[in-house]
């Protein structure tokens, strides 16, 4: 199963993950990479969390992600 990642640099130079679809499914990293290895582990632990719980993992179908360009 592949999910969608975000990465932020924080201001203290972590990298900072989540993903969009399992919103509290959150991790960081020093290094970039670091952050992919811990994210991958987090959402292992917060998949099994919700099937442990019973609540389903709902698929958004329709859903883009896109980016726009403004000029200030």
């Amino acid at each position: 199963m592949k999910f969608k990642i975000k990465i932020e640099r924080d201001e203290d130079g972590w990298y900072v993950v989540t993903v969009p679809a399992l919103p509290g499914c959150i991790s960081q990293g020093k290094t970039e990479e670091e952050a992919k290895k811990n994210i991958a582990e987090a959402i292992e632990l917060h998949l099994s969390a919700l099937a442990e719980d019973g609540v389903p993992i709902e698929h958004q179908e329709g859903i883009k992600e896109s980016f726009v360009a403004v000029h200030i």
